[in-house]
């Protein structure tokens, strides 16, 4: 399969700024839940982790259902 060549790299450059500005807003999500002692949900290879407060990464939830 061949992909079409761009001619301008300002889709590259705007694609880089956007995710700039999401790892950025991520970082400070993830600083903001450190300080009020919430947990943080990732996932990686299909599977739920939870990063605790206390910086212990658990497959249990700690929210309540």
């Amino acid at each position: 399969m061949k992909s079409k060549q761009l001619e301008s790299s300002s889709v590259y450059k705007d694609a880089f700024y956007i995710q700039k500005i999401g790892n950025r807003a991520v970082k400070s999500v993830l600083e903001r839940n450190q300080k009020k002692n919430i947990a943080s949900v990732f996932s990686k290879e299909g599977k739920i982790f939870y990063k605790l407060p206390s910086g212990e990464i658990t497959e249990k939830s700690p929210f309540k259902n």
